[in-house]
């Protein structure tokens, strides 16, 4: 290979890489299938296809840090984690009763927990966190950014600090404990990060330009961070639960908003647990990584 053609792949988005690529395939395939020349040299190298293997990732002794875990889609996703083997770091706020809670729970079920508090919009709190964690476990395997709050009102009322506080914890939060988890998860050249984003990020809903703001972000942030993370073996995708029976759902007009969702009933949050385990923990999800996956019902079809 010459000078121009090792500049070429060095840069595979200039001219000279695509007329190398181009030759490179027509080589080797007439028409969309192999070439003749190109199965006969096959033939006579011997070489064996083997299927790439990829690292388990079974949940036995792995450490899941979960944000805003004491209630809600987080306590679920944390119950989830823990009924299949994880050590969970259960990350509260202000309800301390709540988070010792799901803390019991995991481990009467066989699993073991701690309750941390921190709020992750604080750079100081989520490092204290994050310490906290790898102190009492060694190691941080799985994080899921879930910690969110609601600040609702229509565009032209809506004050700046109603604006910020939910820019703030819902996705300055995802940034600093993504960044955490990416500085740890690079050293162990392993790991998942799983943001809760929101299908309201994806088709917008009156009354939430700031949390759409917000959520949008986290999806953007997701596919950055995913391209960044991959080539040490880390995974960052995102789930949009769609309208989920909650404390942040619990005064919505119900039978109005049911209209809206092809199934025509709130999801439950286990049934965004499940996703989020499945992403978390599966070997089969290896080889995911950048993107969005909704929970909704059918809500956000065709978004």
């Amino acid at each position: 290979m010459d000078r121009s053609s090792r500049l070429a792949f060095a840069s595979p988005l200039s001219p000279l890489a695509v007329r190398a690529v181009s030759r490179h395939a027509v080589s080797r395939f007439t028409h969309g299938r192999p070439s003749i020349h190109f199965l006969q040299q096959r033939a006579r190298s011997k070489v064996q296809l083997r299927p790439i293997s990829t690292p388990s990732m079974s949940a036995d002794g792995k450490v899941a840090l979960v944000t805003g875990s004491s209630r809600g889609i987080g306590k679920a996703i944390a119950l989830e984690l823990g009924k299949h083997g994880c050590n969970v770091v259960v990350n509260y706020t202000s309800s301390a009763d709540a988070a010792e809670e799901v803390v019991t729970t995991i481990k009467s079920s066989g699993g073991d927990a701690i309750a941390v508090k921190g709020n992750v919009s604080k750079s100081d709190q989520v490092d204290a966190l994050f310490k906290a964690a790898k102190d009492h476990f060694g190691r941080i395997d799985v994080v899921v950014n879930n910690a969110g709050i609601t600040r609702d009102t229509l565009m032209l009322r809506m004050k700046q600090d109603q604006w910020q506080d939910v820019i703030d914890l819902n996705l300055t939060g995802v940034f600093l404990c993504t960044q955490a988890a990416a500085k740890l998860m690079l050293k162990q050249r392993s790991g998942r990060i799983v943001n809760i984003t929101s299908v309201v990020g994806l088709i917008g809903n009156p009354g939430q330009v700031n949390y759409g703001a917000a959520k949008a972000g986290v999806i953007g942030l997701t596919m950055s961070a995913a391209k960044e993370c991959a080539s040490r073996g880390i995974t960052v995708n995102a789930v949009a639960p769609g309208f989920i029976n909650s404390d942040m759902t619990a005064n919505l007009p119900v039978d109005d908003i049911k209209k809206m969702i092809p199934m025509n009933r709130f999801g439950e949050p286990e049934e965004v647990a499940g996703l989020v385990r499945y992403l978390a923990l599966d070997p089969s999800s290896a080889y995911i990584t950048g993107h969005t996956f909704s929970v909704d019902g059918g809500i956000a079809i065709g978004s």
